[in-house]
């Protein structure tokens, strides 16, 4: 089988990369020319463990390879996977579909016979129906031409697995003929044992933006109760420890810290409060605006401690920041809270330097200027004080006597809560976390 996939940014270059991983002949579709170029040749522009070595392999063996025309891309395939983004628009909480419109209105006149068109972007709910009349009306072929809807569920820093490896496949599908298309399509990952979920375009449409809205609540949560915790006394970690083993909550994304970030939480439960407005029930997802209001309220929090921890004004203090993208095994630095509160310190008055293991020159674009070190001991060298503010592998383990040489003041605040601040203190530190005892 031959596909397409139409938008080869982070989801679309791993959908194809993986997709070529499992013996498809892939055609890229890219109207980026710098970033075309970049992918034919084996490269990808992001940061993603396994993805650059997957491309290149597939590129070097002529299953993948790109272009820029929607001709040739009907030519090749009957199935064309849309894997455009939907940003949140610039003067409102709702998300930009238009480039979902623009590949479904560029590639359908160019189909000629059956076809089948998968969207992958996340969308408000809705989107699909249109985008399926669309389709119809610009082809050829009238109905022939099916839509589908079959939404992502990547992790950024895990995106290969879990487009290898997904834990669930969900198919919105309006004719039996398209589903069992796409169920013998994916029947390599059917074939592992993994859940396939086939309904209608709404609710496949709702099902991303509602598990991103159950996560940012899970997250928001527990940065609410740290708030109490520090009030009181008592320690976050340890209480979400013990509400972790209710096996109708669990423990995983229960903990507190400077809160969530990236290209997709923030903007989905803010176009889903969006969309439920035009549906007329804004009511019922008001929740989700403090959830959001918590999570930004957070990045405030941090830069308050620091201040504190500082005499009450970071005015001439020199701060070391360890950690600038929104996740570890990412350079993506799409609405970071670690840079949010870096920017917010320099703004103050701070000398601001970072250090991320990846994120360096992804920050440096959005946030020239903070200044930025090769090295986690190098950011801190002179410091007031070091904040930790994305968890990367390499902040737990440096050794803490070598930070302490070349700092001014020894103060560290963990804004992820995973440091042994005990260790710190061993050592002379002045060392808090978020909620903690």
């Amino acid at each position: 089988m031959k596909i397409t996939v139409i938008g080869c940014g982070y989801l679309g270059a791993t959908h194809a990369a993986c997709m070529a991983e499992l013996g498809y002949d892939v055609l890229g579709v890219e109207v980026d020319e710098r970033k075309r170029e970049l992918l034919a040749a084996g490269k990808v522009p992001i940061y993603e463990p396994g993805l650059e070595d997957l491309l290149a392999k597939h590129v070097a063996s002529g299953k993948l390879r790109f272009t820029d025309s929607m001709e040739e891309a009907a030519a090749f395939a009957d199935l064309h996977f849309v894997c455009v983004g939907t940003p949140q628009l610039p003067d409102s909480m709702g998300a930009d579909v238009s480039y979902v419109e623009a590949a479904v209105a560029s590639l359908a006149p160019h189909l000629t016979r059956p076809s089948y068109v998968v969207g992958k972007s996340t969308v408000p709910v809705g989107t699909a129906a249109r985008m399926s009349a669309l389709l119809a009306e610009l082809s050829s072929v009238g109905e022939k031409a099916e839509l589908v809807w079959n939404p992502e569920f990547l992790r950024e820093g895990f995106a290969v697995k879990d487009t290898l490896e997904p834990d669930r496949i969900v198919l919105g599908v309006a004719s039996e003929r398209s589903e069992k298309v796409l169920r013998d399509f994916y029947a390599p990952i059917l074939a592992t044992g993994t859940p396939l979920v086939v309904t209608d375009y709404a609710t496949a449409e709702l099902v991303k933006v509602s598990a991103n809205a159950f996560l940012a609540t899970k997250i928001s949560f527990i940065n609410a109760v740290s708030e109490v915790c520090e009030a009181s006394g008592a320690d976050v970690v340890d209480l979400a420890d013990a509400i972790g083993h209710d096996a109708r909550i669990g423990r995983r994304f229960l903990n507190a810290g400077i809160g969530f970030g990236g290209g997709c939480l923030p903007k989905d439960i803010r176009a889903f409060v969006h969309r439920a407005g035009e549906l007329g029930v804004e009511d019922a997802m008001t929740f989700l605006r403090q959830v959001d209001d918590i999570n930004q309220r957070q990045r405030q929090r941090v830069a308050q401690i620091a201040t504190a921890m500082l005499g009450g004004s970071v005015s001439r203090s020199r701060i070391g920041v360890w950690g600038a993208a929104f996740k570890p095994d990412s350079d993506d630095v799409r609405d970071s809270p670690a840079l949010n509160i870096a920017g917010r310190l320099h703004l103050r008055g701070a000398t601001v330097t970072v250090y991320d293991p990846k994120a360096n020159e992804t920050a440096r674009d959005r946030f020239p200027t903070l200044e930025y070190a090769d090295s986690a001991v190098d950011a801190v060298r002179d410091a007031d004080l070091v904040l930790h503010l994305t968890e990367w592998p390499e902040f737990r383990s440096v050794d803490i006597a070598e930070v302490g040489a070349v700092v001014r003041r020894k103060q560290i605040l963990d804004g992820r809560n995973l440091l042994d601040l005990p260790a710190w203190r061993e050592a002379g530190w002045t060392a808090r976390g978020l909620g903690r005892r």
